[in-house]
């Protein structure tokens, strides 16, 4: 049994509350703890908005960066409250949660009882601490008419690599609710230098460590960026969707995959990450990590406007066919039994998509649909971690929207660390009719660092593939004003990222008319 003297020497928590438990074998909470340090240092988040409210989510750890996190190895009461009022004059929801050592201290709890499309307020309390006030929007009654949203698309922040001034200036834009699509964190050790596009430039900022592997190697990288205080103020300022791509794991994982590992080894990793990952996103119950899985695909609604089918194209994809190299092609593309969905996964998405019955239909994923032709000459090259390395599932995704005629079909997708826009066809390179459905690839906020307004492969990716519209290689983020009658998706790029005082600028602004996927300027 640890004593409460030696809680007290190293700083953790200076005392309890009446009704406070010291014996290391209970599992009753503490109640009313008194902290030495600020214990909300990660901030907090809302996630997975419905008519009925959200999931609102914070962590314990008054020292982020040591292992145990600053915290006993004990059950911690956290009270929470939600109102009408940034004051909250007038709380409509309150309720105690427990946060456990087994989960790092994170707390998430699901808020219900809300009424639909309206802002409410939240924050957290343990002991006499209290965390900053939250903002999140319930999404519309199903169904109901709804005359326009306004949310965010963002992902890819390596923090070593640039300040999240996009994440400052996201906060401030008044979203109905932001798509994360991952690349949240890099699992990479500290470095001073990287080597991007321009050569080797020199890092503004380092991570903690070395290569994370084990749990306490992933809290504390999750721990590093979310005490960025920019990132907190855009997870307080509205509820997110969050998707998971390769960097919470490893760099091209897929399935039981990672080059060089055993498998059995590897998931191990892979459980690590996902736990870690549960432990620091707003997300519900239902995505709770079983083993190294999580589910992660989901849909959502917003009223009669959008459906939005959230996507995981890493957990179940078979391996990056002709050895993941770039610009090339191979046998391997046209595999019959090559998958990036998975069978239930693809079978999900599409009796949703046959289903719906909303204006547009939004596939919120993670790698690039458009089959971009990137190399140079008469035979075509991919990047083999994209879509375009799996021509089959491709195919089928496109001729089950094109056959079943399912129009206004946005895909939403991340990763590549510049921004595209394009048209969507079964075969580019021999184009039939009119496009099947749009496409839009977001930027990074900072990963691979400051950028340029278009790149020289940019503009031959431009010249060689009629169906891309639109390409810029600067960071930043994604507007979609979207209405019944047309989608809009305003590109929003920072002149740099080495300095916190970068210029946000609207680069572009592109749309798409209800019942035509062209993607023409807005």
């Amino acid at each position: 049994m640890r004593s409460f003297d030696s809680l007290s020497r190293r700083g953790l928590l200076l005392s309890l509350g009446a009704g406070g438990v010291l014996a290391g074998s209970s599992r009753q909470a503490l109640a009313d703890p008194v902290f030495a340090e600020y214990p909300f240092q990660l901030g907090i988040a809302a996630g997975d908005p419905a008519p009925d409210g959200f999931v609102i989510w914070t962590r314990l750890a008054p020292r982020p960066l040591e292992i145990g996190h600053g915290m006993p190895s004990q059950p911690v009461a956290v009270k929470w409250e939600v109102a009408t009022d940034r004051g909250f004059s007038t709380v409509v929801q309150q309720g105690e949660a427990v946060a456990r050592p087994e989960m790092g201290h994170a707390v998430h709890v699901e808020v219900t009882g809300l009424q639909p499309g309206r802002d409410y307020f939240y924050r957290f309390i343990a002991g006499t601490e209290r965390t900053a006030t939250g903002r999140a929007k319930t999404a519309p009654a199903a169904g109901s008419a709804v005359a326009q949203a306004r949310f965010g698309v963002l992902g890819c922040q390596a923090y070593e690599q640039g300040f999240y001034t996009a994440h400052r200036k996201a906060a401030a834009d008044d979203l109905d609710f932001i798509y994360c699509y991952g690349d949240y964190i890099y699992e990479g050790r500290g470095s001073r230098t990287y080597t991007g596009s321009g050569g080797t430039m020199e890092n503004p900022r380092q991570h903690f460590g070395g290569e994370i592997y084990s749990l306490d190697d992933y809290r504390r990288r999750y721990a590093q960026y979310k005490m960025d205080t920019d990132l907190q103020a855009s997870h307080a300022s509205t509820a997110w969707y969050v998707t998971w791509d390769d960097h919470e794991v490893a760099n091209n994982w897929v399935g039981d995959i990672d080059d060089g590992v055993p498998p059995e080894v590897f998931l191990l990793r892979r459980q690590a990450a996902a736990q870690a990952f549960y432990e620091h996103m707003p997300l519900r119950r239902a995505a709770f990590p079983r083993g190294s899985e999580m589910q992660l695909y989901r849909r959502s609604s917003w009223g009669d406007l959008l459906d939005l089918n959230f996507l995981d194209t890493r957990s179940w994809r078979s391996d990056q066919p002709c050895g993941d190299a770039w610009a090339t092609s191979c046998a391997g593309v046209s595999a019959r039994d090559a998958q990036i969905l998975g069978e239930a996964q693809e079978a999900w998405l599409y009796r949703n998509l046959d289903q719906s019955r909303a204006h547009w239909k939004v596939l919120a994923q993670q790698i690039m649909v458009m089959d971009l032709d990137r190399k140079e000459g008469p035979e075509p090259g991919y990047n083999l971690d994209t879509w375009a390395g799996y021509s089959i599932p491709r195919q089928r995704l496109l001729d089950r929207l094109r056959e079943r005629r399912i129009g206004n079909t946005v895909v939403l997708t991340g990763d590549e660390h510049q921004n595209y826009a394009g048209e969507l066809y079964r075969d580019s390179r021999n184009p039939e009719g009119a496009p099947i459905a749009s496409e839009f690839v977001t930027t990074s906020i900072s990963s691979s660092g400051d950028g340029q307004d278009q790149r020289a492969d940019g503009r031959r990716y431009l010249a060689d593939n009629p169906f891309l519209k639109f390409n810029n290689a600067q960071r930043g983020y994604v507007v979609c004003d979207v209405t019944p009658e047309r989608w809009q998706t305003e590109f929003k790029v920072l002149d740099k990222v080495s300095d916190r005082n970068g210029v946000l600028t609207t680069r572009a602004k592109l749309a798409v008319a209800s019942g035509d996927a062209r993607v023409v300027p807005a």
